[in-house]
Order: structure tokens, then sequence, then C-alpha cells
């Protein structure tokens, strides 16, 4: 679950953290009044948004008057915002953040994520702050510094010294200043269960100071039960509705651009199939897992999200039987299509426990089901019947 970047600042000032002095607001007057409370001649004004590239799309702007931070508070405020991370769709803009304006003169990338591969945290910095820190590993992978985190002894202070050396802060003041950050923010990642805590840039200001100029925070899915603060801080608006339905029946559906539903059990086969849609010249249109356990229920809320997207002109289930017998999962996909009512081709392949049954049921059941044999059979059958039906 994703935060806005006024939301991860507040946290961050809870962990003592440092961030310029900010306030969000919903209208262009509050903005004004923004100003008034922060003083000063300049502001920063941001579209508050889960997306990012807001500055290139004119969604970040210093503003060096009141009637400029008004006019642009009048012009965002309850517009989309399309940037290379929205997409076509955008995101509204609800909120700005409106703060003070910080002149820096270096920009520095921190961050904290899981390693899976050490099984521990892992604290990332960089001195090519300001830009896509995947652009700078693909380009400038010497300029990329990590360090993992003990899980049995925490951050300690000898590691933050030894990274902030590798970014070339050697003043004592800063080193001070960046060991505090450090610890605080490996902190603040494991006592908020986060995926992933990021500040870039993290600026030294004019007077030697560092300050977090822009936060990026999202919280651990899995272990968001555990954060009930923070999932009350969840924005509803900058969600896919589909996707919210689906996480609501423990579904993972990711809204796509093509034409042809996939509904499957466990996430490699998805991604498996829809390589495989996109190898015989099909689009797929959603990426849909509905897990191991699928039952009844939630095969009928999955054909339910699916056809939600109007774009959709055929499905492929496509269904492995392991712990699952597929008889039973034919049986729900029966009576979902019962209930559901599905107007487009549905095109069937199931493997492993049962198949033979469950291909069997699906072929007495009277519906217009097309069963496949493989799953190259099932893409090559459901990227016909979308040609068809589109």
């Amino acid at each position: 679950m994703n935060l806005h970047e006024y939301q991860a600042k507040r946290l961050l000032l809870e962990y003592d953290m440092p961030v310029p002095e900010g306030y969000v607001v919903g209208k262009a007057l509050e903005a004004v009044q923004a100003c008034e409370r922060i003083g000063g001649q300049q502001w920063v004004a941001k579209c508050q948004i889960h997306a990012g590239g807001r500055g290139k799309a004119g969604g970040v702007k210093l503003c060096h008057s009141r009637a400029e931070i008004k006019e642009f508070s009048d012009h965002w405020l309850g517009r989309e915002m399309k940037t290379y991370q929205t997409g076509d769709e955008g995101k509204p803009v609800n909120h700005i953040l409106i703060e003070a304006c910080t002149e820096s003169v270096q920009e520095l990338y921190l961050g904290v994520v899981v390693d899976r591969s050490l099984q521990r945290m892992a604290v990332i910095a960089s001195s090519e702050g300001g830009v896509e820190i995947e652009t700078v590993a693909s380009t400038n992978p010497a300029k990329i510094h990590t360090v993992a985190i003990d899980p049995l002894v925490g951050p300690q202070p000898y590691q933050a010294r030894e990274l902030a050396f590798k970014l070339g802060l050697v003043e004592k003041k800063l080193l001070k200043q960046f060991t505090k950050l450090f610890l605080g923010i490996v902190k603040m990642y494991k006592e908020l269960d986060l995926a992933m805590l990021e500040i870039n840039p993290l600026v030294i200001t004019k007077e030697g100071k560092l300050c977090c100029l822009d936060a990026k925070v999202s919280v651990d899915a899995n272990a968001i039960y555990r954060q009930p603060r923070l999932h009350d801080l969840r924005d509803r608006s900058q969600e896919d509705d589909r996707e919210y339905q689906a996480s609501k029946w423990e579904l993972n559906y990711v809204a796509l651009q093509g034409n042809i539903g996939c509904m499957v059990n466990g996430a490699g086969l998805a991604m498996g199939t829809m390589d495989i849609i996109k190898f015989h010249g099909g689009e797929p249109a959603n990426f849909l897992d509905v897990g191991g356990g699928a039952t009844r229920e939630r095969v009928v809320e999955a054909f339910k999200i699916i056809l939600s997207d109007s774009n959709v002109s055929a499905i492929l289930v496509n269904i492995f039987g392991g712990i699952v017998r597929c008889d039973l999962i034919a049986a729900g996909i029966i009576g979902a299509v019962q209930d559901v009512g599905v107007s487009v081709p549905v095109v069937v392949r199931l493997e492993g426990n049962h198949a033979e049954e469950g291909a069997a049921a699906l072929s007495s059941s009277g519906l217009d089901l097309i069963t496949a044999s493989s799953l190259s059979d099932a893409a090559i059958k459901v990227v016909e019947a979308a040609g068809r039906s589109a």
C-alpha cells in the first residue's frame, strides 16, 4: 500500500527526521494560507498522487507569489494528472503539498528495502540523487552503495559512517546528521512494517544540513493488519476500482491494456500464461491470480472483475490442479458462468489433479465453454475467440 508524499513526511517527522515545513491543502484558499504560515518569498507546490514523474508533468512548481500558488492550485485540484507511471488513465489530484523552499548544494539518494537474497534489510545510498535510481544502477552502478542490516544487532553507527564516506560526506557535522538519519530510517522501516522507504533527493542545504526533500513510502500489504493507523491512510481515489475489489477477495489483480481476460492459479503460471498469449498474437487484459485455494465464490468474483473491463472479448481460465482438484474448480467455473452470465467466449485449460473429470464436467454442462488440451492450445483458441468476438 502506497502513501502520499505528505503522509510519508509526517511519519519521518515522528522519527525526528529533517523535512521542510509544509502543509497539505485541498483548496486554493488554503494554499495561500499555507504560504502565510510558512512565511518567506518562495514556496514549492507539489500535487499529491501515487505516481512518480510529477515534475515532468507540471505537478511540482517553485512559486514566487501567493497569486502563483493560487493559480497552480486552481489549475490542478480536482483534475487528473498523467505521468509516465500513471498511464493514460491518470490519477486525481485531491491534495497539494505546500512547502518552504529549500536551497540545496548537493542531492543524494537514500532508501531501505528487503534484500531477499540476503534475507535482511538493506540500506541503499548514492551520491546521484534527484534522478531515477534505476537509471543510475544501469548506467553507473559504481555509484550505488548498499549496506545489509544484521537482524540480530540492527543498524550500527559504523555502517552509517562507512556509507557516508562513500557518499563523500566527511565533515563531522554531516557525519553526525547522516548517522542519525541512517539509524532512524531503519528503525522506522522495521517498526512500521514497510516494504520500501525512499528519500530522493536527500539534500545538503546551503546551511550544511541534511533535509529529506522528497519521500516515498510503501507499506507491506501482508503486514498491514498490524498497522491499523497506516491502514487508515489508504487513499482509495488513487487505486484502480477492480484492483481494490480483488484485494477484498484476496485475489491478485493487475489491470492491463489488452482484450483477453486471464484467470489463473499461481503467479508464475499467470506470468507464463500472459507470455504465451502474447506469443500467439494476443494481448492480456489483466494479471489475475486466484491462488492455490480457489473456491467457487472467489471464481465468481474473479469473473465479475474481469468482465467489468469493457475491453475484454474473451477469457482464458488456466488452472493447474495441485492442491486443489480440477473437478471442483470446474464445478466452480460452471457455477460462476451461470451466476455471472458471461457473454464472451471462455476457454478453459485444466491440468493435474482430477483434470479429466473436470474436463468432462465442462463438456457436459451445456454451456458455451471451450476446453483446451494444453497451454499452447488454450492460447491459440482464446486468441482466435477474441478475434471473432471483438
